[in-house]
């Protein structure tokens, strides 16, 4: 930004004062303002600064000038009323049906503890491939017709086909790249899907629990929730309404926030309930590449009967959330209208990062990145259920541990209803935990308290001296006097070298 010249800066301070003085009344309508010479001398500037000044203002309609003679405050000019000391506060606007929906819908993020940061979804900052991605935007920045100006609604054509070839080669997902479409990251996949499927009144199915953001985003668009139980397999599809439903958002390779994998028999039967139901599927594949056990689960829109499964992938959990990218297949019906929706909603992705993506997923930077930060997240679960083990024991029940980048813990001594109280208590001592409560919305729940606990952003000792610090907030707590020596022993262990 170009930073004023002392003399216009001057100009407009004086200006900035003589308006001020009209609005509060200081200087009516009708006022004659000190002539330019005299008030250059008064305030010891030029007197072109001043003329400076009352040009500005008489272009604003604040004054009124006749050649010869000196400028008057303009007519019509009103002072705002003081507001009265006991006055009530002004209700807001209106908003809309929309607008009334999201108000009470986003909570203020707290600041990170200073210890560990349990946080699910948050990435290690040296994960990133940063030399891979230089030498990918390097090779990106020389095609700039393909970048510098607007972009194609439903993404760039290189990206698009490096990840058709990449779903096919480490998914088993057949699809041409016209088939897909670059989102700004999972969440508005999922947005522009729940403006194209529902309507005001609209049902929309969810898991129960699941991801909390996805319920957001069909609540804001008027959609009644039907909430689906899970158990240790995903989704319990023979608890799917037998009509009426326009959408299910699942995640059925890693459940969230359970972990539970959907297995074979479900799969048909969701596909052949969509069939005949009419409803959308919404394959939301957040955290597929990292399992610790097995080789990643075929998706959802890879096996046979498919035709109602729009599937949606991210790279928030493999390269960076920052970068905002992610991606739709729907069925081929589906596939201009999400262009569109696209389109009028914020023209396109970034194109210089989607070039750039797609240069690193052809050169194989990107499989080479997921090989190694999948060893590096291998090393912080093992970290994480180490650490449980040697400071809980039995106390605590692990689920979803064979997969993703977070586990949800059960403490078994602790009543749900001291869930609140225990994230409250540890945040104080340094470390955020995350209730699993709020993800629940009817399904029933074990009586326990429990906690999301993500790992992909904490080197392994960082995830020791939190759950260390953990095993001593619970010691103090009422009850908790049969942890302390647990924890006592897991101290004196995290301060043993090697």
């Amino acid at each position: 930004m170009s930073q004023l010249s002392p003399t216009a800066g001057q100009a407009q301070a004086i200006a900035a004062e003589l308006r001020a003085q009209i609005l509060a009344g200081t200087l009516p309508s009708g006022a004659r303002l000190p002539s330019t010479r005299g008030l250059a001398a008064e305030r010891g500037v030029s007197r072109g600064t001043v003329t400076a000044a009352y040009e500005q203002l008489l272009a604003e309609g604040y004054l009124r000038s006749r050649p010869g003679a000196r400028a008057v405050v303009a007519p019509g000019l009103r002072a705002a009323p003081p507001p009265a000391a006991d006055a009530e506060p002004r209700a807001p606007e209106p908003l809309s049906a929309y607008g009334s929906r999201l108000a009470s819908a986003e909570a203020v993020q707290p600041p990170r503890p200073a210890l560990a940061d349990f946080r699910f979804g948050d990435l290690a900052a040296e994960d990133f491939p940063l030399l891979a991605w230089k030498r990918a935007l390097l090779a990106a920045l020389p095609r700039r017709p393909a970048w510098v100006g607007y972009g194609a609604a439903e993404g760039q054509p290189a990206l698009r086909a490096a990840l058709a070839a990449y779903l096919w080669r480490a998914r088993g997902l057949r699809c041409t790249a016209e088939q897909i479409v670059v989102v700004n990251g999972s969440q508005q996949g999922i947005d522009l899907c729940a403006r194209l499927a529902l309507d005001q009144g609209a049902a929309a199915v969810v898991e129960d629990p699941g991801y909390a953001r996805a319920r957001d985003v069909f609540r804001a668009a008027g959609a009644s929730l039907l909430p689906v139980p899970v158990d240790q397999d995903g989704l319990m599809t023979d608890a799917l309404p037998a009509g009426g439903a326009r959408i299910v958002h699942l995640t059925p390779s890693h459940q969230f926030p359970l972990g539970g994998v959907l297995p074979a028999g479900r799969r048909a039967a969701l596909v052949d309930w969509a069939a005949k139901t009419g409803a959308w599927v919404l394959e939301d594949d957040h955290d597929s590449e990292f399992r610790y056990d097995i080789a990643p689960i075929p998706p959802l829109a890879a096996r046979p009967g498919g035709a109602r499964v729009i599937y949606l992938g991210t790279i928030s959990k493999t390269l960076s959330p920052g970068l905002r990218l992610g991606y739709l297949v729907p069925p081929p019906e589906l596939v201009g209208p999400l262009r569109a929706a696209k389109r009028l909603t914020d023209r396109h992705a970034p194109t210089l990062e989607q070039e750039a993506l797609a240069a690193l997923i052809a050169g194989g930077g990107y499989e080479a990145h997921l090989r190694r930060i999948r060893r590096r997240h291998a090393a912080r679960r093992a970290a994480l259920l180490a650490a449980l083990r040697a400071g809980f024991g039995a106390r605590v029940r692990v689920q979803g541990a064979a997969a993703g980048l977070h586990v949800v813990v059960w403490f078994a001594e602790l009543p749900a209803a001291s869930e609140t109280g225990l994230v409250t208590a540890a945040r104080a001592a340094g470390v955020g935990l995350y209730p699993v409560g709020p993800l629940y919305v009817a399904a029933p729940r074990p009586d326990c308290a429990g906690v999301v606990m993500g790992y992909g952003g904490l080197a392994p000792e960082r995830i020791t001296a939190g759950v260390t610090r953990l095993a001593e907030v619970l010691a103090q707590r009422p009850g908790g006097r049969a942890s302390r020596a647990s924890a006592a022993s897991m101290t004196a262990r995290s301060n043993t070298p090697g």
